[in-house]
């Protein structure tokens, strides 16, 4: 009984390391590249995106999850997986919204455009969609969902960091503002293909 509870415990982490920094959902499969890209000036500010993108990406894959499978199989609806994942990505990301500007202004007025834009923030729908192909369970897809929010915080706090390292730096014109940031990320992407030894050696 131990045996099997230390064996489940390790696939859990397996997965967590393979979703959050082998798979990573920015550097290794580049979904959600434009908040990545968009919000990654301050580390405050990516920082703040990234803890949004927890929440609505958990959550989202939970709902996601029950609704295919309470409402969509058991109608066998599943060709309207797309807009229901959509419509409920939209209300959830309201919801972080209104909070949000209550409870934190200053965050939300940092985030700005890119707060609204995770609705359509590819990665959130990309995960709910892998999850469903996968057939994965409420519990495993949340828990993947939660992994893809993890190592998105990871990669876009990372970048912030270094972009407020390099901003007073002496860098060639022609490499100063995106290009840079752009070089950055795909430096990083590399790097982060050493991650796939853990999950190996796990």
């Amino acid at each position: 009984m131990v045996a099997m509870g230390i064996h489940k415990i390790g696939e859990f982490l397996l997965l967590l390391v393979s979703t959050s920094l082998v798979s990573n959902v920015v550097l290794s499969q580049f979904l959600g590249l434009c908040p990545f890209l968009g919000v990654s000036r301050k580390v405050k500010t990516a920082g703040g995106m990234g803890v949004a993108v927890i929440f609505v990406i958990t959550l989202a894959s939970a709902v996601a999850g029950a609704i295919n499978k309470f409402v969509l199989i058991k109608f066998n609806v599943q060709y309207l997986d797309t807009i229901v994942f959509i419509l409920v990505i939209a209300a959830l990301v309201q919801f972080v919204e209104m909070f949000l500007k209550k409870s934190m202004p200053s965050l939300y007025e940092a985030l700005g455009v890119y707060l609204p834009l995770i609705t359509t923030n590819c990665a959130v729908l990309g995960v709910a969609i892998s999850n469903e192909q996968a057939e994965y369970g409420i519990g495993m897809g949340t828990l993947v969902g939660f992994g893809t929010a993890v190592g998105f915080t990871v990669a876009i706090v990372i970048l912030a960091g270094i972009r407020e390292k390099i901003e007073y730096n002496d860098v060639p014109e022609s490499f100063k503002g995106m290009p840079m940031v752009l070089l950055t990320a795909g430096l990083m992407a590399i790097a982060f293909i050493g991650f796939s030894a853990l999950s190996g050696a796990m």
